[in-house]
């Protein structure tokens, strides 16, 4: 098996990243011989080599952004066909280069490919971005074996598309954390369970701002923590403006431990996200069996379930934090319910298992 389109392992960049690695480490516990092509900056020679029994095609490519991930989606897909076998089958992650897929379909190379969402609807990206996103998903769509959803909501909207037959639908998954140590949580200069958290990028479309301002609203007796790489951006701006001094921006944290920490210690995660199906931030809150309070779509209600809650704006927001912030039976409540949902949709078990049985399937088609 063959794992394209992400920049590789071990993961450092994201959520697709993330499930590439844990898929793929998943699949070789089961014995499947699993080859991951990862990007690397810069010039020189293909690279092979391993990582915890996965094996590595590393693949220089001096250019970034679109142009860069396009000439390594490129190069990728050449070096795979190069080094084909019988009963190879590829899972490919991603669309953005869909036109490329349609290799692989015409050499009759079985591809199983993960539609990351909607991702061409995100108004950020622009119309001509936009467009070429939309282009690629339909060529993607027309090519792949079997075309993997992270949500039920785009599993609808890829058959409407595509048809039924070969749509399924795979969540994103996490590791449950049942422990952690308190060090984050008082280096920030925090009390464990007496503050709120907020993980995301910080744009429109993930409410931080309204977030924000409902905190801001009135005096909430615990402090908000606001991840994320806020600068010079104008709407990083207005965000850092509407706060008061119970919001604290501590920048972006990579650290899995750090954030699982503070994560597992908080008292209420509140998640702003409208748009792009299974969220991965929210999948590793409720992994950490988090209270959650999360923007109302269709989205977010599949994932965090019907005993969480949920805002449609600031005022409601706000009126709902005034509950549940003197309400801790009800926040427990809220996070056994997250972590038993977790346990039951969201293990990286389940999600390597799902995954294996698209990818025989392919084989098979």
């Amino acid at each position: 098996m063959r794992v394209l389109g992400t920049h590789g392992v071990p993961a450092a960049y994201g959520g697709f990243e993330t499930a590439a690695e844990n898929v793929a480490l998943h699949l070789l516990s089961k014995g499947w011989r699993v080859v991951v092509y990862c990007q690397l900056p810069g010039s020189g020679p293909t690279q092979q080599d391993q990582w915890r029994g996965l094996e590595r095609v590393s693949i220089r490519e001096p250019r970034e952004g679109w142009l860069g991930t396009s000439s390594f989606d490129f190069k990728s897909i050449r070096h795979a066909l190069s080094a084909h076998q019988a009963q190879d089958v590829w899972l490919t992650f991603g669309y953005n280069t869909g036109v490329f897929d349609l290799v692989p379909r015409l050499r009759k190379v079985p591809n199983v490919i993960n539609m990351d969402g909607m991702e061409w609807t995100r108004a950020r990206w622009g119309l001509v971005k936009q467009g070429i996103l939309l282009a690629n998903e339909r060529l993607a769509g027309a090519a792949g074996d079997l075309l993997i959803a992270d949500h039920p909501e785009i599993a609808r909207y890829l058959r409407r598309h595509f048809g039924s037959r070969r749509v399924r639908t795979i969540a994103y998954g996490a590791h449950e954390v049942t422990a952690a140590s308190t060090q984050p949580v008082t280096d920030l200069g925090l009390t464990p369970g007496r503050y709120a958290m907020v993980v995301c990028r910080p744009i429109p479309e993930n409410n931080v701002l309204e977030i924000v301002q409902a905190w801001s609203a009135r005096r909430r007796g615990m402090p908000l923590l606001v991840v994320g790489p806020y600068g010079d951006d104008p709407y990083h701006v207005q965000v850092r403006s509407a706060a008061s001094e119970e919001v604290l921006f501590p920048g972006s944290i990579f650290d899995p431990a750090r954030l699982n920490a503070l994560r597992f210690h908080t008292a209420l995660y509140i998640h702003g996200h409208t748009v792009g199906g299974t969220n991965p931030s929210l999948v590793e809150a409720m992994s950490a069996g988090n209270a959650v309070i999360a923007h109302d779509n269709v989205y977010n209600r599949w994932v965090a379930g019907a005993d969480n809650a949920y805002f449609a704006d600031t005022a409601q927001l706000a009126t709902t934090l005034d509950t549940l912030l003197t309400d801790g039976d009800r926040r427990a409540r809220m996070g056994a319910s997250s972590r038993e949902r977790y346990r039951a949709e969201f293990t990286w078990t389940r999600i390597g298992d799902q995954y294996e049985e698209a990818l025989l399937a392919a084989m098979k088609r």
